[in-house]
């Protein structure tokens, strides 16, 4: 089970803020839907304004985002193994949409410089209480170059897409490494929740990939190495679903849908979410 492009425009709504309806056109040339109307750059922000948006605020109170660190304790390992798996030596990282700073926090000990950027001011304040101090944007790093740069769920948030896209790949070094986890439309648990999948969030999340717009989105510049799944999203966006569905949580039936998601996956590689490792040739 697979949504097809027929399915769009599909119109979803914004269940963590404004109660607001977008629109999902689907762009046949690049193989990836869009948000729209996407909200101007300046108002973009009010979107997120939300203890909920646990990225943002470490919010522990309750069941979801109890489950969501729980998630984030793993998922943080697998990060830094598959870090290390790609770059073995003395390297510099950049990690762009940094949230509160919790993975800077716990690789810095394996790397010679951590650096980190993440618009949202309450996000950089208790990023700082850890320790970990952020930039604002883009432009706070021009000119420098990193070994390994890291975008973890952070590409489909960004307004200017294609401009970003290249402006990331100038800060590569030769041989440097680029990570990219963004959700996939194309999975078992998108097409079964369709305008209730959570990983549409609307209008936070910009554009929505599949791996033949992550293939036509970058340059040629750049090596694709590996495409490895992200399986715990699968549940969580599950529950999200869910909620977002009936108003409630809804676990085991959110259970049996990831868990289906993932054996669908075995044989389409169409997990819930993906990791798209790059590498800038020398």
């Amino acid at each position: 089970m697979q949504l097809k492009q027929e399915n769009f425009p599909l119109t979803v709504k914004d269940h963590l803020v404004s109660n607001e309806e977008f629109t999902l056109d689907f762009d046949a040339e690049k193989e990836m839907l869009l948000t729209k109307p996407q909200p101007e750059a300046s108002k973009l922000s009010q979107y997120y304004e939300s203890d909920q948006y646990i990225s943002h605020t470490d919010n522990k109170k309750g069941l979801i985002p109890f489950l969501y660190h729980i998630v984030k304790k793993r998922s943080l390992k697998n990060k830094l193994s598959l870090i290390n798996s790609l770059k073995k030596n003395d390297k510099s990282i950049l990690d762009i949409g940094a949230g509160t700073g919790d993975f800077l926090s716990f690789i810095q000990s394996e790397f010679r410089s951590v650096t980190g950027i993440e618009p949202n001011q309450k996000a950089r304040e208790l990023a700082q209480e850890k320790g970990i101090f952020l930039e604002q944007d883009l432009k706070d790093v021009k000119g420098k170059l990193f070994d390994v740069i890291t975008m973890w769920h952070v590409l489909e948030h960004v307004p200017n897409l294609e401009e970003t896209i290249r402006d990331v790949e100038a800060l590569l070094k030769p041989n440097g490494i680029l990570i990219i986890a963004v959700p996939n439309f194309y999975s078992f648990d998108a097409a079964y929740y369709k305008n209730f999948w959570a990983a549409f969030d609307v209008p936070r999340h910009l554009w929505h990939f599949s791996k033949a717009s992550m293939n036509k989105l970058f340059s040629d510049k750049l090596s694709l190495l590996k495409i490895s799944p992200m399986v715990f999203d699968s549940f969580y966006v599950s529950i999200l679903s869910e909620k977002n569905k009936s108003g409630k949580l809804n676990l085991f039936k959110a259970f049996f849908v990831g868990l289906r998601s993932n054996m669908y996956a075995l044989s389409t590689k169409e997990y819930s979410s993906l990791i798209y490792c790059y590498q800038k040739p020398e």
